[in-house]
Protein backbone atom coordinates (compact mmCIF):
# COMPACT_ATOMS: atom_id res chain seq x y z
CA UNK A 1 0.00 0.00 0.00
CA UNK A 2 1.47 3.69 -1.01
CA UNK A 3 1.82 6.09 1.46
CA UNK A 4 2.51 9.99 1.83
CA UNK A 5 5.00 11.69 3.36
CA UNK A 6 3.62 14.34 5.53
CA UNK A 7 6.44 16.91 7.62
CA UNK A 8 4.92 18.69 10.88
CA UNK A 9 7.15 20.87 12.34
CA UNK A 10 10.73 18.85 12.14
CA UNK A 11 9.14 15.44 11.57
CA UNK A 12 8.19 13.47 8.96
CA UNK A 13 5.17 11.30 9.31
CA UNK A 14 4.05 8.47 6.54
CA UNK A 15 0.24 8.61 6.33
CA UNK A 16 -1.05 5.44 3.93
CA UNK A 17 -2.92 6.06 1.33
CA UNK A 18 -6.13 4.16 1.29
CA UNK A 19 -7.59 2.97 -2.06
CA UNK A 20 -10.86 3.67 -2.25
CA UNK A 21 -12.02 0.16 -3.93
CA UNK A 22 -12.25 -1.25 0.02
CA UNK A 23 -15.26 1.34 0.51
CA UNK A 24 -17.80 -1.07 -0.95
CA UNK A 25 -16.96 -4.39 0.95
CA UNK A 26 -16.53 -2.39 4.20
CA UNK A 27 -20.34 -1.10 3.40
CA UNK A 28 -21.49 -4.63 2.50
CA UNK A 29 -19.75 -5.95 5.76
CA UNK A 30 -21.69 -2.92 7.77
CA UNK A 31 -24.91 -3.87 5.88
CA UNK A 32 -24.31 -7.60 7.34
CA UNK A 33 -23.73 -6.20 10.98
CA UNK A 34 -26.78 -4.24 11.50
CA UNK A 35 -28.66 -7.31 10.11
CA UNK A 36 -27.99 -9.56 12.58
CA UNK A 37 -30.25 -7.24 14.25
CA UNK A 38 -33.18 -9.02 13.09
CA UNK A 39 -34.72 -11.66 14.99
CA UNK A 40 -38.20 -13.70 15.14
CA UNK A 41 -40.09 -13.86 18.77
CA UNK A 42 -42.14 -17.01 18.76
CA UNK A 43 -45.91 -17.18 19.70
CA UNK A 44 -45.06 -18.53 22.78
CA UNK A 45 -42.33 -16.17 23.81
CA UNK A 46 -41.24 -12.89 24.88
CA UNK A 47 -37.94 -10.54 23.65
CA UNK A 48 -35.96 -8.97 26.31
CA UNK A 49 -33.99 -6.22 24.40
CA UNK A 50 -30.23 -5.34 26.88
CA UNK A 51 -28.62 -2.48 26.10
CA UNK A 52 -25.22 -2.97 27.03
CA UNK A 53 -26.33 -5.31 29.38
CA UNK A 54 -29.55 -3.15 31.08
CA UNK A 55 -32.58 -4.06 30.88
CA UNK A 56 -34.46 -1.77 27.98
CA UNK A 57 -37.83 -3.11 26.19
CA UNK A 58 -39.85 -5.60 25.68
CA UNK A 59 -41.20 -6.67 22.47
CA UNK A 60 -43.96 -8.99 21.47
CA UNK A 61 -43.95 -12.01 19.32
CA UNK A 62 -42.77 -11.85 15.38
CA UNK A 63 -40.27 -9.92 13.44
CA UNK A 64 -38.63 -7.89 15.32
CA UNK A 65 -34.96 -5.98 15.25
CA UNK A 66 -32.73 -4.50 17.61
CA UNK A 67 -28.73 -2.95 17.11
CA UNK A 68 -26.43 -5.61 16.98
CA UNK A 69 -24.04 -7.00 18.94
CA UNK A 70 -22.32 -5.20 21.63
CA UNK A 71 -24.81 -2.50 21.72
CA UNK A 72 -27.78 -4.99 21.86
CA UNK A 73 -28.55 -8.17 23.04
CA UNK A 74 -32.24 -10.12 23.13
CA UNK A 75 -33.58 -13.08 24.94
CA UNK A 76 -36.23 -15.25 24.17
CA UNK A 77 -37.81 -16.76 27.62
CA UNK A 78 -41.08 -19.26 26.87
CA UNK A 79 -43.30 -17.54 28.88
CA UNK A 80 -46.28 -19.72 28.80
CA UNK A 81 -44.80 -23.12 28.89
CA UNK A 82 -44.91 -25.26 31.63
CA UNK A 83 -41.88 -26.28 33.01
CA UNK A 84 -41.18 -29.05 35.24
CA UNK A 85 -38.71 -29.98 38.06
CA UNK A 86 -38.60 -32.89 40.16
CA UNK A 87 -38.03 -33.43 43.81
CA UNK A 88 -36.66 -36.67 45.09
CA UNK A 89 -35.98 -38.53 41.60
CA UNK A 90 -35.37 -38.13 38.47
CA UNK A 91 -36.43 -39.25 35.22
CA UNK A 92 -34.17 -41.23 33.29
CA UNK A 93 -34.05 -41.31 29.11
CA UNK A 94 -35.47 -44.95 28.94
CA UNK A 95 -38.54 -44.25 30.92
CA UNK A 96 -37.30 -45.25 34.41
CA UNK A 97 -36.64 -43.39 37.28
CA UNK A 98 -33.53 -43.09 39.98
CA UNK A 99 -34.39 -41.74 43.46
CA UNK A 100 -32.07 -39.12 44.94
CA UNK A 101 -32.36 -39.84 48.45
CA UNK A 102 -30.51 -36.86 50.24
CA UNK A 103 -33.99 -34.75 48.47
CA UNK A 104 -36.59 -37.50 49.46
CA UNK A 105 -35.71 -38.23 52.82
CA UNK A 106 -37.49 -35.84 55.48
CA UNK A 107 -38.74 -35.87 59.23
CA UNK A 108 -42.07 -35.45 60.44
CA UNK A 109 -43.69 -33.71 63.25
CA UNK A 110 -43.72 -36.63 65.71
CA UNK A 111 -39.95 -37.20 64.44
CA UNK A 112 -40.49 -40.26 61.95
CA UNK A 113 -38.89 -40.71 58.49
CA UNK A 114 -40.26 -40.16 55.15
CA UNK A 115 -39.52 -40.84 51.79
CA UNK A 116 -41.21 -38.29 49.43
CA UNK A 117 -40.61 -37.30 45.98
CA UNK A 118 -42.39 -34.21 44.63
CA UNK A 119 -42.95 -32.95 41.16
CA UNK A 120 -43.39 -28.51 40.74
CA UNK A 121 -44.75 -27.40 37.70
CA UNK A 122 -44.43 -23.66 36.79
CA UNK A 123 -44.45 -21.45 34.42
CA UNK A 124 -42.50 -17.48 33.72
CA UNK A 125 -44.87 -14.71 35.26
CA UNK A 126 -43.00 -11.57 34.71
CA UNK A 127 -39.28 -12.16 32.24
CA UNK A 128 -37.47 -9.48 33.44
CA UNK A 129 -36.93 -10.45 37.25
CA UNK A 130 -37.06 -13.65 35.70
CA UNK A 131 -33.48 -12.79 33.84
CA UNK A 132 -32.52 -10.39 35.87
CA UNK A 133 -33.17 -10.99 39.87
CA UNK A 134 -32.04 -14.73 39.77
CA UNK A 135 -29.21 -16.63 39.10
CA UNK A 136 -29.72 -20.29 37.59
CA UNK A 137 -33.84 -20.45 38.01
CA UNK A 138 -33.91 -24.11 37.67
CA UNK A 139 -31.48 -24.71 40.57
CA UNK A 140 -33.40 -22.06 42.71
CA UNK A 141 -36.77 -23.40 42.11
CA UNK A 142 -35.59 -26.84 43.19
CA UNK A 143 -33.59 -25.74 46.15
CA UNK A 144 -36.90 -23.41 47.09
CA UNK A 145 -39.21 -26.46 46.64
CA UNK A 146 -37.31 -29.10 48.35
CA UNK A 147 -37.30 -26.34 51.64
CA UNK A 148 -40.97 -25.91 51.30
CA UNK A 149 -41.83 -29.63 51.35
CA UNK A 150 -39.24 -30.48 54.29
CA UNK A 151 -41.15 -27.03 56.27
CA UNK A 152 -44.82 -28.61 55.64
CA UNK A 153 -44.09 -32.36 56.19
CA UNK A 154 -42.27 -31.28 59.23
CA UNK A 155 -45.38 -29.66 60.64
CA UNK A 156 -47.25 -32.82 60.17
CA UNK A 157 -47.71 -36.26 61.82
CA UNK A 158 -46.45 -39.70 59.60
CA UNK A 159 -49.90 -40.93 59.75
CA UNK A 160 -51.25 -37.51 57.84
CA UNK A 161 -48.63 -37.82 55.66
CA UNK A 162 -49.34 -40.94 54.71
CA UNK A 163 -52.45 -40.88 54.16
CA UNK A 164 -55.39 -38.43 54.60
CA UNK A 165 -53.12 -35.18 54.48
CA UNK A 166 -51.42 -35.45 51.16
CA UNK A 167 -53.89 -33.21 49.44
CA UNK A 168 -53.21 -30.46 52.25
CA UNK A 169 -49.42 -30.91 51.93
CA UNK A 170 -49.50 -30.26 48.45
CA UNK A 171 -51.69 -27.27 48.70
CA UNK A 172 -49.06 -25.63 52.08
CA UNK A 173 -45.63 -26.10 49.85
CA UNK A 174 -47.41 -24.53 47.24
CA UNK A 175 -47.93 -21.59 48.52
CA UNK A 176 -44.98 -21.34 50.92
CA UNK A 177 -43.07 -22.22 47.75
CA UNK A 178 -44.80 -19.26 46.05
CA UNK A 179 -44.43 -17.05 49.32
CA UNK A 180 -40.01 -17.85 48.88
CA UNK A 181 -40.12 -17.13 45.27
CA UNK A 182 -41.85 -13.80 45.31
CA UNK A 183 -39.88 -13.13 48.08
CA UNK A 184 -36.76 -13.82 45.75
CA UNK A 185 -38.77 -11.17 43.01
CA UNK A 186 -38.21 -14.27 40.67
CA UNK A 187 -40.90 -13.39 38.07
CA UNK A 188 -42.17 -17.13 38.62
CA UNK A 189 -45.29 -18.83 39.16
CA UNK A 190 -46.31 -22.02 40.33
CA UNK A 191 -49.04 -23.84 38.43
CA UNK A 192 -49.12 -27.25 40.57
CA UNK A 193 -47.21 -29.19 43.38
CA UNK A 194 -47.74 -32.86 43.38
CA UNK A 195 -46.60 -35.64 45.59
CA UNK A 196 -45.56 -38.42 43.31
CA UNK A 197 -44.96 -40.47 46.08
CA UNK A 198 -45.01 -40.59 49.65
CA UNK A 199 -43.83 -43.68 52.19
CA UNK A 200 -41.94 -44.85 54.88
CA UNK A 201 -37.79 -45.78 54.17
CA UNK A 202 -37.01 -49.25 52.58
CA UNK A 203 -36.06 -50.78 55.96
CA UNK A 204 -39.32 -50.37 57.70
CA UNK A 205 -41.52 -50.65 54.97
CA UNK A 206 -42.66 -54.16 56.31
CA UNK A 207 -43.24 -52.85 59.81
CA UNK A 208 -45.42 -49.88 58.66
CA UNK A 209 -47.58 -52.13 56.48
CA UNK A 210 -47.97 -54.52 59.93
CA UNK A 211 -48.91 -51.37 62.01
CA UNK A 212 -51.67 -50.15 58.76
CA UNK A 213 -52.57 -53.37 59.18
CA UNK A 214 -53.50 -53.47 62.34
CA UNK A 215 -55.19 -49.82 62.42
CA UNK A 216 -57.54 -51.04 59.08
CA UNK A 217 -58.62 -54.25 61.70
CA UNK A 218 -58.90 -52.09 64.71
CA UNK A 219 -61.24 -49.77 62.09
CA UNK A 220 -63.21 -52.83 61.09
CA UNK A 221 -63.85 -54.04 64.40
CA UNK A 222 -64.93 -50.71 65.05
CA UNK A 223 -66.86 -50.05 62.58
CA UNK A 224 -68.75 -53.82 63.23
CA UNK A 225 -69.67 -52.95 66.85
CA UNK A 226 -71.14 -49.59 65.70
CA UNK A 227 -73.01 -51.96 63.12
CA UNK A 228 -73.93 -53.98 66.42
CA UNK A 229 -75.26 -51.26 68.13
CA UNK A 230 -77.10 -49.44 65.56
CA UNK A 231 -78.94 -52.63 65.01
CA UNK A 232 -79.61 -53.17 68.88
CA UNK A 233 -80.50 -50.45 70.54
CA UNK A 234 -83.23 -49.46 67.84
CA UNK A 235 -84.97 -52.94 68.54
CA UNK A 236 -84.29 -52.49 72.15
CA UNK A 237 -86.08 -49.40 72.19
CA UNK A 238 -88.93 -50.38 69.98
CA UNK A 239 -89.20 -53.50 72.39
CA UNK A 240 -88.88 -51.39 74.90
CA UNK A 241 -91.90 -48.91 73.66
CA UNK A 242 -94.18 -51.89 72.82
CA UNK A 243 -94.07 -53.89 76.35
CA UNK A 244 -95.15 -49.93 77.59
CA UNK A 245 -97.77 -50.31 75.16
CA UNK A 246 -98.69 -53.20 76.09
CA UNK A 247 -99.02 -51.92 79.72
CA UNK A 248 -100.71 -48.74 79.17
CA UNK A 249 -103.41 -51.10 77.01
CA UNK A 250 -103.60 -53.57 80.01
CA UNK A 251 -104.04 -51.26 82.43
CA UNK A 252 -106.91 -49.60 80.51
CA UNK A 253 -108.54 -52.54 79.87
CA UNK A 254 -108.24 -53.19 83.74
CA UNK A 255 -109.43 -50.37 84.86
CA UNK A 256 -112.59 -50.64 82.21
CA UNK A 257 -113.17 -54.00 83.51
CA UNK A 258 -113.69 -53.01 87.18
CA UNK A 259 -115.47 -49.88 86.57
CA UNK A 260 -118.13 -52.16 84.24
CA UNK A 261 -117.61 -54.60 87.15
CA UNK A 262 -118.34 -51.54 89.79
CA UNK A 263 -121.53 -50.64 87.53
CA UNK A 264 -122.81 -53.83 87.38
CA UNK A 265 -122.47 -54.33 91.21
CA UNK A 266 -124.07 -51.19 92.12
CA UNK A 267 -127.01 -52.15 89.57
CA UNK A 268 -127.33 -55.52 91.39
CA UNK A 269 -127.24 -53.75 94.71
CA UNK A 270 -129.84 -51.74 93.57
CA UNK A 271 -132.41 -54.72 92.90
CA UNK A 272 -131.30 -56.60 95.83
CA UNK A 273 -132.18 -53.79 98.19
CA UNK A 274 -135.94 -53.26 96.31
CA UNK A 275 -136.16 -57.70 96.78
CA UNK A 276 -133.79 -59.62 98.32
CA UNK A 277 -135.21 -63.20 98.79
CA UNK A 278 -135.42 -63.16 95.09
CA UNK A 279 -131.98 -61.53 94.40
CA UNK A 280 -130.31 -64.12 96.86
CA UNK A 281 -132.47 -66.99 95.21
CA UNK A 282 -131.15 -65.57 91.18
CA UNK A 283 -127.86 -65.29 91.93
CA UNK A 284 -127.42 -68.45 93.50
CA UNK A 285 -129.41 -70.03 90.80
CA UNK A 286 -126.98 -68.25 88.27
CA UNK A 287 -124.05 -69.09 90.36
CA UNK A 288 -125.06 -72.96 89.73
CA UNK A 289 -125.28 -72.49 86.39
CA UNK A 290 -121.84 -71.53 85.67
CA UNK A 291 -120.67 -74.17 88.65
CA UNK A 292 -122.24 -77.38 87.85
CA UNK A 293 -121.28 -77.77 84.47
CA UNK A 294 -117.93 -78.02 85.30
CA UNK A 295 -117.49 -80.72 88.07
CA UNK A 296 -118.64 -84.28 88.35
CA UNK A 297 -122.17 -84.94 89.73
CA UNK A 298 -123.00 -88.33 91.18
CA UNK A 299 -126.87 -88.59 92.19
CA UNK A 300 -127.68 -90.70 95.27
CA UNK A 301 -131.14 -91.96 95.91
CA UNK A 302 -132.94 -91.92 99.47
CA UNK A 303 -133.55 -95.13 101.46
CA UNK A 304 -137.03 -95.55 99.81
CA UNK A 305 -135.77 -95.93 96.61
CA UNK A 306 -134.26 -99.10 97.56
CA UNK A 307 -130.74 -100.82 98.58
CA UNK A 308 -128.96 -100.33 95.77
CA UNK A 309 -127.51 -97.09 95.10
CA UNK A 310 -128.61 -96.28 91.87
CA UNK A 311 -126.21 -94.15 89.96
CA UNK A 312 -126.96 -91.86 87.50
CA UNK A 313 -124.51 -90.50 85.24
CA UNK A 314 -125.19 -87.58 84.60
CA UNK A 315 -121.71 -85.73 83.45
CA UNK A 316 -121.83 -85.38 79.57
CA UNK A 317 -118.88 -87.43 77.62
CA UNK A 318 -115.36 -85.47 77.60
CA UNK A 319 -114.49 -84.90 74.22
CA UNK A 320 -110.88 -85.98 73.85
CA UNK A 321 -108.11 -83.26 73.18
CA UNK A 322 -106.57 -83.82 70.15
Amino acid sequence: MAAKRVIIGDQEIQIPDFNFKFIPVLTLVLIAWLLTGVFMVNPDEVGVIRTFGKFTRIVEPGLNYHFPYPIQTVSTPAVTEIKRIEIGFRTLRNGQYRTIEKESMMLTGDENIVDAEMIVQYKIKDPVPYLFSIVEPVLTVREAAEASLRTVVGRNKIDETLTTGKSLIQEDTKMQLQEILDKYNSGIHIVAVQLQDVSPPKPVIAAFKDVASAKEDKNRMINEAEGYRNNVIPKARGDAEAMILDAQGFREARIKRSEGDVAKFNTILKEYRKAKSITQKRLYLETMEKVLPEIEKIVIPDKEGGNMLNLLNLNAPKKEVK
